[in-house]
């Protein structure tokens, strides 16, 4: 029973983070086919930040209110850029990537947050490179390999490998309820698909920057459901004023259109804003910010299964290549974290060990 225990302490952060990941690509599907249909990007943000809030927050209280730190300035601070960084900004930026390229496509970009956390941390301490080891060697190896990875996604289309019309590039956008930013709406294919890569790579860096800021509050303020619940508030009133002030006279976006929509709004805000959020926060404070990103990739397996088959999108000998490299990349790079863990675990066993034999040498000799 014990043995059990222990595994799955060991082992449960790894499970939640591909239950979350599960759902964030069945979020991102559902985002592409909303999106298509016409609605307006801040609009869904808003709501979904505002249902989780009302979900967490009975949550919050009844599960923290014994053991919630006192809110000061600096953590407010750090929870409001944590909202503009994870929820508001970021949301925005792959939502209009999403609208412009495909659910595969941005997909990859995600796969790459795991190695651009990875290289901010470097700075910050929270990650360690030793060239003279193996496990350093790989890291920066598994790094190289998803770069040009993420470069050939970018830069190289390629055939066409499946047999779909090009819907997934070519749907119309609805202008009925969006009057703003038009620049972020082109009609032209490659300028559409050139803004959506803008966007994504902006947005991969806001998100990739939203864990080491998470790595952060986790230490300061470790209560996952009261800080997501306070987040979630603050990125729906960034929203909700980012709205007001880009479509002042127009309140048509507002209204919820059809049930996929009332679906997609409910669904995103209660599993994709709200429980996956504080499911990635736990995470991130028990294993990480690197170990937390690394399971990125699984969305776009997820949606590389049942994308095709629902949104008709057309697949690229690009995409493919790259998403390859990325992948391997990412893995050579957990490999060489992996590796260095055992490392460390070994020398801190070895040290423990030693300590224990000094102090029988030191109670042998004052028996003598």
């Amino acid at each position: 029973m014990g043995e059990m225990m222990k595994w799955l302490n060991e082992w449960h952060p790894a499970f939640l983070m591909v239950a979350i990941n599960f759902a964030l690509a069945i979020v991102n599907i559902l985002h592409k086919k909303v999106i298509d249909g016409g609605m307006d990007h801040l609009t869904l943000i808003t709501y979904r930040l505002y249902i989780s809030v009302l979900v967490l927050a009975p949550m919050a209280y009844f599960l923290e209110r014994r053991t919630r730190p006192k809110m000061t300035f600096r953590v407010l601070c750090l929870l409001f850029v944590s909202a503009i960084l994870g929820l508001t900004l970021t949301s925005y930026l792959f939502l209009v990537g999403l609208q412009n390229t495909t659910a595969t496509f941005i997909c990859a970009f995600v796969n790459m947050v795991p190695v651009i956390t990875f290289l901010m941390a470097l700075p910050f301490g929270l990650e360690t490179v030793n060239m003279r080891s193996m496990s350093g060697n790989a890291k920066v190896l598994g790094t190289v390999v998803t770069v040009c990875g993420a470069m050939v996604l970018t830069l190289y289309k390629g055939v066409q490998l499946t047999n779909f019309s090009d819907s997934g590039e070519t749907t119309s956008i609805h202008h009925s309820t969006i009057n703003h930013i038009n620049w972020l709406y082109p009609n032209n294919r490659t300028e559409r698909w050139t803004i959506g890569t803008i966007a994504l790579v902006v947005g991969t860096l806001l998100w990739s920057s939203w864990f080491l800021v998470q790595a952060k509050i986790s230490k300061i303020y470790p209560c996952q459901y009261s800080s997501t619940t306070i987040t979630c508030f603050l990125g729906a009133i960034q929203s909700t004023l980012f709205s007001l002030a880009t479509n002042r006279q127009d309140f048509s976006p507002w209204v919820l259109k059809g049930k996929l929509q009332i679906l997609t709004v409910l669904y995103s805000g209660i599993v994709g804003s709200g429980l996956s959020f504080v499911g990635m926060s736990y995470c991130v404070k028990k294993r990480g910010p690197v170990f937390t990103a690394t399971f990125s990739p699984l969305i776009q397996i997820v949606v590389a299964t049942i994308g095709f088959s629902i949104l008709d999108e057309p697949l690229h000998l690009g995409s493919v290549l790259g998403s390859i490299l990325i992948i391997v990349g990412l893995y050579i790079l957990l490999w060489g974290k992996n590796k260095e863990a055992n490392a460390r675990a070994t020398k801190q066993i070895e040290d423990v060990k030693a300590h224990d034999e000094e102090d029988q040498v030191i109670a042998k000799v004052y028996q003598t």
